[in-house]
């Protein structure tokens, strides 16, 4: 074998125990389509996929946010018209003068007011979530930015039909189950949009993590194996260096004892 031969050798060895340390350097197998183009193709496919996965779980994250504030908001509102109900049930009771019915009244009043204020008080990110200014709020949970919607109710007084309810004359205790059917029928959208929720992002966290295990098995290099592919292509290198000194060397002795004597 001539010096160009060695030479040639010696340079395809250090280019790959160069290509060596730098895979080991980034724990990547696959760092160019030189490497393997359709392994780099589909990885970037599944990071893609991740990735939208990821940011829509995020998104559901918020979204049960949103849906527990509402919830809590609702329950307290519940609360109120229950006492409202025994308030006015009791009203109705004909033992009852003006002044024992205005005291119950003021009562009433109080627990009104309380639920006007959770109704327009309860926000989300500076948006009124329960006094009809808002539409439905869509919740871009999977990676075509498609999802679910959590359901915008309008539970103010007047929606529920309670703006003025007075129990020191006649009034309707109808008017009261109204109202509370009504925030029943609120919190079990809420309740039922949440488990969808939290099971869309159960399902958005597993697959993201099933994608990231596939992609690192095709693009993540082994580097115990790397190490030592990279010690046996050092050691062959160092030997083709060793083999080319040696030629070159050679040739020396033998051109100048060609020539020595001229």
């Amino acid at each position: 074998m001539n010096v160009s031969s060695y030479s040639s050798l010696y340079h395809k060895s250090a280019n790959k125990t160069n290509s060596i340390y730098g895979k080991i350097a980034s724990g990547k197998k696959i760092q160019s389509a030189a490497d393997d183009a359709a392994g780099l193709a589909i990885g970037r496919k599944m990071k893609k996929q991740s990735t939208g996965l990821d940011v829509g779980a995020y998104n559901i994250s918020s979204g049960i946010g949103v849906a527990n504030i509402k919830d809590g908001a609702l329950g307290t509102m519940q609360d109120s018209l229950q006492r409202i109900y025994e308030l006015s049930v009791q009203a109705s009771n004909g033992i009852y003068g003006s002044s024992e019915k205005q005291m119950i009244q003021d009562e009433v009043d109080q627990l009104l007011q309380d639920i006007q204020r959770s109704a327009v008080g309860t926000e989300y990110n500076n948006m009124k979530l329960m006094d009809g200014s808002m539409a439905d709020m869509h919740i871009a949970s999977n990676p075509d930015g498609t999802g679910m919607k959590i359901q915008m109710e309008n539970v103010t007084l007047k929606s529920l039909g309670l703006e003025g309810y007075n129990v020191t004359g006649d009034f309707d205790l109808s008017a009261i189950e109204s109202a509370m059917e009504k925030i029943s029928t609120a919190r079990s959208h809420t309740g039922a949009v949440t488990n969808s929720m939290e099971h869309a992002f159960n399902y958005n966290t597993r697959a993201s993590l099933d994608l990231t295990g596939a992609r690192s098995r095709i693009e993540d290099l082994d580097i115990p194996k790397a190490v030592s592919e990279q010690k046996k292509d050092k050691l062959l290198s160092d030997y083709r260096m060793g083999m080319l000194q040696k030629k070159m060397k050679n040739d020396n002795v033998i051109v100048k004892q060609l020539f020595g004597g001229m």
